[in-house]
């Protein structure tokens, strides 16, 4: 799941990357989580990137002992770099963890939380499906899955500007784009995950929660 030719970050001091996207969304990603997210337990953010969301994160929620994984070594260097400035006692070293691929979830079970930003219109329906399964293995019995990103809403993309974005991603790899809002609560409920809440979210994006 090598994402990094769509991922956009800039080199920033030492190994921190810089996400534009991260720096636009990190405060609505923040106000959410507080809401929603357990007070306490593991908590464990896929495809964490630059890692700039998580050492926010672990900052305002001390109660829960933070994760960050990613695929690529680039990626997982910057989340080191920016948790060390942050200087947190519960935000661990990343992590080389694959969400899309079979067989994680049963390698890091016990989780309170598990958090997904903007990767579900990166990766092909086979690949999202995996994902969510896994997650819900790795989630412990009232955790929370919270994925926050773009969707289509009962099939239908709903500006120009995700138009725009869901044909150029298709352009790229016809078999990754938007996911339907619905079919990806379908997939989380035939995963044994309760949905808890959908929240609408500045720029047009969604958080959808469910529970084991």
């Amino acid at each position: 799941m090598k994402l990094t030719n769509i991922s956009t970050a800039h080199p920033g001091v030492g190994d921190r990357l810089m996400a534009p996207a991260a720096a636009r969304n990190i405060d609505a990603i923040c106000d959410l989580l507080q809401e929603v997210a357990p007070p306490k337990g593991n908590a464990l953010e896929l495809a964490s990137g630059t890692g700039e969301h998580i050492a926010r994160l672990a900052a305002l929620m001390p109660g829960l002992n933070w994760q960050a994984s990613d695929v690529d070594a680039s990626r997982r260097a910057s989340a080191d770099a920016h948790a060390k400035d942050a200087g947190l006692s519960n935000l661990a070293p990343a992590i080389d963890l694959d969400a899309t691929a079979p067989g994680w979830g049963a390698k890091h079970t016990g989780q309170s939380l598990i958090f997904l930003s903007n990767l579900l219109h990166l990766i092909t329906d086979v690949q999202a499906s995996t994902l969510i399964a896994e997650a819900a293995t790795a989630l412990t019995r009232g955790g929370r899955l919270v994925v926050y990103g773009p969707f289509m809403r009962g099939g239908e993309l709903t500006s120009d500007g995700d138009i725009s974005f869901h044909q150029s991603l298709k352009t790229r790899d016809p078999l990754i784009g938007y996911k339907d809002d619905f079919d990806v609560m379908d997939l989380m409920q035939e995963s044994g995950l309760d949905m808890v809440d959908v929240i609408e979210m500045p720029a047009n994006n969604l958080v959808l929660v469910a529970e084991k």
